[in-house]
């Protein structure tokens, strides 16, 4: 798990098994990740501007922004044949490195 630039917080997390299959799992804090996204001046304008007319903060609406389309591939078929495949191999690499 990377810990860099990291706020202990409370919320729901999950493993990538349970994303994967759309479920969470409660856990009492987990890592808050802070991240710097660097945006050309069109989208931070416009990304800024949506916030406004949503009446949002500018970290609210990228959040949303990024939840809606972590849902829409969780629901895509080819997507989530890609994720199966890297849970098959990091099955077999474990099963080989607990050898």
């Amino acid at each position: 798990m990377v810990r860099d630039r990291c706020d202990v917080g409370s919320v729901q997390a999950g493993s990538a098994k349970e994303v994967l299959e759309g479920r969470r799992v409660a856990d009492a804090t987990y890592l808050q990740k802070n991240l710097i996204v660097r945006l050309d001046d069109k989208l931070a304008a416009d990304t800024e501007a949506l916030a406004r007319a949503e009446g949002q903060s500018l970290n609210e609406t990228v959040k949303l922004a990024l939840r809606e389309a972590v849902e829409r591939r969780q629901k895509d078929p080819a997507f989530r044949r890609r994720i199966r495949h890297i849970i098959d191999e990091d099955r077999e690499l474990l099963e080989r490195l607990a050898k």
